[in-house]
């Protein structure tokens, strides 16, 4: 049983009534589930929690998962010499932010939504619309709400990839008139993960406002491997935390 399959013991049941004795010994209890999640949580502790985060099941465990990862950046920071010739207290919130924003592009999905940025999440903006207020039907213009068109008054919008529509995949038209069958292939646009990751220029102008030491050459160069290398990371300890409850439970 890995993170996927075990976390549907966190949830609430539907009671199910039967006249049949329940094999007791075959059947996994709540109590044996929650002692594989402690005996995962303190070995890998940082797999767990960026996992319970990105599924929402605690926002508590989210922000830890930032910290520790914050933590772990900045054991391997100094090996970047960008990084290394920062004073102490701006190499410390250069690589929380970068940890914040890591954290952000591992926990997205091709479901998920983020903040429209044409609105800041209002779902309205401010436009002059023209009207007609007199008998002369002379035309004035004036600030009013309307409707933000992107995100259609939601507020947020959504990160699925807007050519697979976030299924990964899409008919190769070419190769389909070619063969007579219909012939998919991954998107390019995502590269097959249905979702559009966040940009690192992005992070870069984030980081960019803690310091000016970071031109855009270095981030390229080295502090964005840096930033690449924190949300493997985060898929590594994953990995890890959902192997060691695989063994806890058999």
């Amino acid at each position: 049983m890995n993170l996927e399959s075990a976390t549907k013991y966190l949830f609430c049941k539907s009671q199910s009534f039967t006249d049949s004795p329940r094999a007791t010994g075959d059947i996994l209890t709540g109590a044996d589930v929650m002692g594989a999640f402690g005996l995962c949580q303190s070995k890998a502790e940082l797999g767990f929690k960026a996992y319970s985060g990105k599924l929402g099941l605690s926002a508590s465990d989210a922000k830890d998962a930032i910290q520790l990862l914050t933590q772990y950046g900045m054991t391997q920071c100094d090996k970047v010499a960008a990084l290394r010739k920062l004073d102490g207290r701006v190499k410390v919130k250069v690589v929380q932010k970068l940890a914040g924003f890591a954290y952000q592009d591992y926990c997205r999905s091709a479901s998920g939504v983020e903040e429209c940025a044409c609105c800041q999440g209002e779902g309205f903006v401010i436009d002059r619309v023209a009207t007609a207020k007199d008998r002369e039907k002379r035309v004035y213009s004036q600030p009013t709400q309307v409707i933000c068109s992107p995100c259609r008054g939601k507020g947020v919008v959504s990160v699925a990839c807007r050519d697979c529509r976030g299924r990964g995949v899409v008919v190769d038209q070419k190769e389909s008139k070619k063969q007579g069958i219909l012939v998919k292939r991954d998107c390019k646009r995502c590269r097959g993960r249905g979702y559009e990751r966040i940009p690192a220029s992005t992070a870069f102008r984030a980081v960019s406002s803690l310091t000016n030491a970071i031109s855009a050459a270095t981030w390229d160069k080295s502090i964005k491997p840096f930033y690449d290398s924190l949300i493997g990371q985060l898929e590594q300890e994953e990995a890890r935390a959902s192997n060691l409850l695989s063994k806890a439970i058999k």
